[in-house]
């Protein structure tokens, strides 16, 4: 085998010359790419949490001095915003790429704070990426395991998260208690266009605000060929929502008031599973995980609903397939919002280890976005 690899390179480089053989031997050196001067290096690890990407950035962006998360990210959204787009956008990314940036704490009791971002902005809360970040933490040893456990309070725009990683043989299972999810609004109906019945949904916070809407009701399934119709209905249920904004309405903090995604909700596929959802948020990104987030605030929606116990296990599938545990630790009062705290399990996995480029001659070196 090994003569025949000979002879085709001695007729290869017989037939092309010393030009194909010089870059040849170059390529195989693998010479480091040295980055021209002005250029921007950002590394990241990426990972998904199933399916659904986190690219959680390592360094390239400014160290500010600020008096809470909330004030960092209000500044870099203002000032360093075209960092967020150049990662999260193509060339570099896509239209559902999702980010994070880790960062000191400024909770007492943090252990570090993050950053989250996406095609839109940034979010309050993203479970999936709790996920990941203590996945990782793992895995780099960023955290110490003990007896085949660790724990890492990550402070997030919206709270404290404490999260929890579990030796299962060779897997690594992540678990997160959040914030207190709570409803603002039941049985609640909209007019959609072309639907000519009402359309029943709730609203509830998991860390971030969603309308839920059971999927029956539109005549869809949670499926991803229904992808580009839920992505429509999605951006008319965020604009008939804008003139409810009590209903988004954080009792502590006015960043935090938003309609964030909305939730089809539809039957599981597999008899052991309580359900199937798909959430579409911001500017049409269409999560590929069940949302850590979103099944927190289905949790306080089930527990007002009286569908289910505090304390059971609801098994929640996503649109890949990918299932989440999730189940309310306790019941407690959050200015004046009967609440629940969630606990919401799942896996990630690294995927890649990229040193991205930003060149200040490139037309698209803060990205694009065609969808």
């Amino acid at each position: 085998m090994n003569d025949k690899i000979k002879e085709i390179e001695k007729i290869t480089f017989s037939s092309y010359g010393q030009k194909a053989e010089s870059f040849w031997k170059k390529y195989q050196s693998r010479q480091k790419y040295l980055l021209p001067e002005q250029a921007t290096r950002l590394n990241t690890i990426d990972m998904h949490t199933g399916g659904e990407p986190l690219r959680v950035i390592l360094d390239g962006y400014p160290q500010v001095t600020c008096d809470s998360l909330l004030a960092y990210r209000q500044f870099i959204q203002s000032e360093h915003d075209y960092l967020r787009t150049a990662l999260m956008f193509e060339p570099r990314g896509h239209a559902d790429m999702y980010g994070c940036l880790l960062l000191p704490p400024f909770h007492p009791e943090a252990d570090c704070s993050v950053i989250f971002m996406h095609n839109e902005g940034y979010s309050t809360m993203c479970g999936h990426a709790i996920i990941a970040i203590m996945t990782l933490a793992v895995e780099m040893q960023w955290v110490e395991m003990l007896d085949g456990r660790a724990s890492l309070n990550i402070e997030a725009p919206c709270g404290l998260i404490r999260a929890f990683a579990l030796q299962e043989k060779n897997e690594i299972v992540i678990s997160f208690d959040s914030v207190p999810a709570f409803v603002t609004q039941l049985n609640q109906q909209m007019m959609l266009n072309h639907y000519p019945k009402p359309i029943k949904f709730d609203v509830a916070y998991g860390g971030a605000f969603y309308v839920c809407i059971n999927i029956q009701q539109l005549g869809l399934s949670v499926s991803p060929e229904n992808i580009p119709e839920l992505i429509v209905l999605s951006h008319e249920i965020k604009s008939l929502m804008q003139d409810k904004p009590s209903w988004f309405m954080h009792p502590f903090e006015e960043d935090l008031s938003f309609l964030y995604g909305t939730i089809f909700i539809d039957e599981p596929q597999s008899s052991f599973h309580h359900s199937r959802n798909v959430c579409v948020f911001a500017n049409g990104e269409v999560d590929r995980s069940p949302t850590g987030s979103g099944v927190s605030a289905r949790l306080a929606i089930h527990l007002a609903k009286n569908d289910i116990s505090l304390g059971e296990t609801l098994a929640i599938e996503s649109i890949t397939g990918a299932v989440f545990q999730a189940k309310g630790l306790r019941a407690v009062n959050y200015a004046q919002h009967n609440a629940v705290i969630p606990q919401v399990s799942g896996k990630a996995f690294v995927c890649g280890i990229n040193q991205l480029i930003i060149q200040p001659q490139d037309q698209f070196k803060h990205g694009f976005f065609l969808r």
